[in-house]
């Protein structure tokens, strides 16, 4: 979403938002508390499940496991002993993750937040001058009467860079590593790009390149939302507001953070409704561990809390994993460490009962806990950084703003003598004596056409204040190096936005001007669509481990023909190897890469694409005849798309080639017609013109260059045929 602001009181503050944007197990699920009854109850049921587990490694038709008589009495004993009262001395349960756990990362919450104090407060004053609300923090207590005048240089600046970035929308293309994964890398290619439009990912590119430029970092966040198509799920991918993040200061990579907290702010009432453990324990005063922006408009934050997600990475099993826990307060709302239900499926499987082996259904585990596995299986934040200007020791960077503000302070102070000088020249002023006789309030007012005086008016009573002379050249010369300044350490010259030097009127000169003064906006680009390779990565993670049911999808084939597709993770989780010799080969993670290219949305991309095929066309490069010339040239190019020319030009050369080879066995069989008939039908000839003809008719094609036999001569081609069928009818 766009700039998320934590006092911001609007619809984005919906319940499904702040609710559902980790993944939880189950929608609407309180967490499983764990304990001593708990504990017990999963025991009971291990034992079920191993007996269900069983059967898989039975032959067809046998008896899985069953406890004995005993034993099932011993499972009810134990079930009654759990449901009675407990002792009060055993009312508490102990959790991983209670109110001792979540004080402590408060403590850590805080400790990350005063690191990132100067960050923030450098943030929110970025904001004011892309609001061109600098002023208020350049005026004194002199300077309050002036005209501060506000210019748009820096503006410009920051939407003429994010116009670059809009007009290079990044495209992902799936590559395999391997060549078992080619197919569904080819799918994966068509679903992503469907599942982040769903997600409205041109909206929150733009939000967060904008972000980008103005304070030096954006920031995606990938997450899963149970909540999403009815419960099924699906993903979820959004703008971050840095100012809502932190990290442990020092790192320069935030995997590497040990703790990583996102904060938002919401209504109690709304945490209560969803929430019940939290009723009463709220506070009731605004929360201040968000740094505010400087509103045009005032929010009342009383009533809200801050909700804070808190991911850490910890090791299980020899596993790291990513643990995750939502509080407000010191109330816990859910940990995956206190999730320990395996979640379950059931199956149908064979029983052995009193009528004989009949088939029933039995749970039988599906995964793992959340406390075991962790809230995402890729184990890593969710959160993508894409840094414009890096900064030494820190995981952020600095943006346009930081860079171009002092000269636009320079510009508009330039700016404000020039006003007040042109104030000072254009109202008259008059010294009077006090004894002079004149009214002074008649005198000021421009509307009062007579002025009174008392006694005689001397020519002493009142003089003209000479007005200074208007600024001079220097000063305006100066103001214009200033603005050239800015162009200039920005990158954003006048060619980038259309403008010209004089006598520069050639579209190809204009285009070169364009092309060059862009690099700068290229490199900033390149950056970004290094994030945009880390955002489809978690994708494909989150694919792989949530799109368990098959799901429709609406896709373009490759000639934009409508196509609808079913698709679930089946074909990313580990595959069997088989077995080798005797030697089980193990499994496989299906892995891929993702090649990030620009969608050309800008006029003039489209037109050089445009005009780059009709020089081909032109220049004969589709004539399948020119084949390997043209394969030897388009190998020494380079443009986007030549992988896929380059294949259709030999496809024509090869469909060529066999055109050719058909019609000299046609002429070999033809000659030996004529030969089996004494020439009287001359099929040889007719077919040998009608060759000569049509090779004729291709060196006269457009383009064509290579060298073509002369009208009259016959083709070398047609020779070669004719002499082949000679020697066949009369070999030597």
């Amino acid at each position: 979403m766009a700039e998320m602001r934590p006092n911001d009181h609007k619809e984005e503050w919906q319940r499904k938002d702040w609710q559902n944007r980790p993944y939880r197990s189950g929608a609407n699920k309180r967490p499983r508390q764990t304990g001593e009854n708990a504990q017990e109850e999963t025991d009971t049921n291990g034992v079920f499940m191993r007996g269900a587990l069983a059967s898989r490694n039975q032959p067809d038709n046998s008896t899985p496991y069953q406890p004995t008589p005993e034993r099932m009495e011993q499972f009810q004993e134990q079930g009654t002993a759990a449901a009675a009262p407990a002792p009060a001395v055993q009312a508490s349960m102990v959790v991983p993750i209670g109110r001792d756990q979540i004080r402590k990362a408060q403590e850590i919450l805080q400790k990350y937040k005063r690191g990132k104090e100067n960050y923030e407060s450098k943030i929110v004053k970025n904001e004011k001058w892309w609001k061109m609300r600098h002023w208020d923090m350049m005026t004194t207590e002199d300077n309050r009467t002036d005209p501060k005048p506000a210019s748009g240089w820096l503006f410009n600046t920051i939407i003429s860079k994010h116009a670059d970035f809009m007009d290079s929308f990044p495209m992902s293309d799936i590559l395999p590593r391997e060549q078992g994964d080619v197919e569904e890398a080819q799918r994966l290619s068509s679903i992503i790009p469907v599942v982040m439009d769903q997600n409205g990912y041109r909206k929150v590119y733009s939000d967060e390149v904008l972000y980008k430029l103005k304070h030096g970092t954006g920031v995606f966040g990938v997450f899963w939302d149970q909540s999403k198509l009815n419960g099924l799920g699906d993903i979820v991918i959004k703008s971050m507001d840095i100012l809502q993040l932190f990290w442990e200061p020092g790192v320069t990579d935030i995997q590497k953070s040990q703790n990583f907290f996102s904060v938002e702010l919401v209504d109690n009432n709304l945490i209560e409704q969803q929430y019940p453990q939290a009723a009463g324990q709220l506070q009731k005063t605004s929360d201040t561990t968000i740094k505010k922006y400087w509103y045009d408009e005032t929010i009342d934050t009383t009533g809200k809390s801050a909700v804070i997600d808190w991911y850490y990475h910890k090791t299980v099993n020899g596993r790291d994993t990513l643990q995750y826990c939502k509080f407000v307060d010191d109330v816990v709302l859910y940990a995956t460490e206190n999730d320990t239900q395996v979640p379950t499926t059931t199956v149908n499987q064979p029983v052995q009962t009193e009528q004989g082996v009949v088939m029933q259904p039995v749970e039988v585990p599906s995964g793992q806990a959340m406390a075991t596995k962790g809230l995402y299986d890729h184990a890593k934040y969710p959160f993508v950084f894409d840094v414009l200007f890096p900064e030494a020791g820190m995981p952020v960077g600095f943006g346009f703003v930081d860079v171009c503000k002092n000269a636009q302070a320079s510009i508009d102070i330039l700016n404000n003598c020039f006003e007040k000088n042109a104030q000072y020249a254009c109202a008259p002023r008059y010294l009077t004596r006090n004894d002079g006789g004149i009214n002074e309030e008649e005198l000021a007012n421009p509307n009062k056409l007579v002025i009174h005086v008392d006694g005689n008016l001397g020519n002493d009573s009142y003089l003209p204040v000479t007005p200074p002379n208007f600024v001079s050249g220097n000063y305006l010369t100066l103001l214009d190096q200033k603005v050239n300044e800015m162009k200039e350490t920005a990158g954003n010259r006048d060619a980038v936005n259309g403008g010209t030097q004089h006598g520069v009127t050639a579209a190809s000169a204009i285009a070169a001007m364009q092309e060059a003064s862009g690099k700068t906006s290229r490199d900033q680009i390149n950056t970004t669509y290094e994030a945009h390779k880390e955002v489809v990565t978690l994708v494909i993670e989150l694919i792989r481990q949530f799109y368990n049911m098959p799901r429709q999808f609406r896709i373009l084939g490759q000639m934009g023909e409508q196509q609808f597709v079913q698709y679930s993770n089946e074909n990313l989780q580990p595959q069997h190897q088989g077995i080798e010799y005797g030697v089980d080969m193990g499994y496989r993670m299906p892995y891929f890469d993702v090649e990030v290219t620009a969608e050309k949305a800008s006029s003039y991309s489209r037109l050089s694409q445009n005009e780059l095929a009709l020089q081909f066309y032109n220049n004969g490069f589709f004539n399948p005849q020119y084949a390997d010339q043209a394969l030897a040239c388009l190998d020494m190019m380079d443009f986007q798309g030549k992988d896929t020319m380059m294949q259709k030009v030999q496809a024509n050369g090869g469909m060529y080639r066999q055109m050719l080879m058909m019609q000299q066995r046609m002429l070999s069989m033809a000659e030996m017609i004529d030969e089996l008939t004494g020439g009287k039908y001359a099929m040889a000839e007719q077919m040998a013109q009608e060759v000569n003809a049509k090779l004729d008719a291709d060196a006269g094609a457009v383009g064509a260059q290579a060298a073509m036999p002369s009208v009259g001569q016959e083709s070398s081609i047609t020779a070669d045929a004719r002499k082949q069928a000679a020697e066949t009818v009369n070999p030597t």
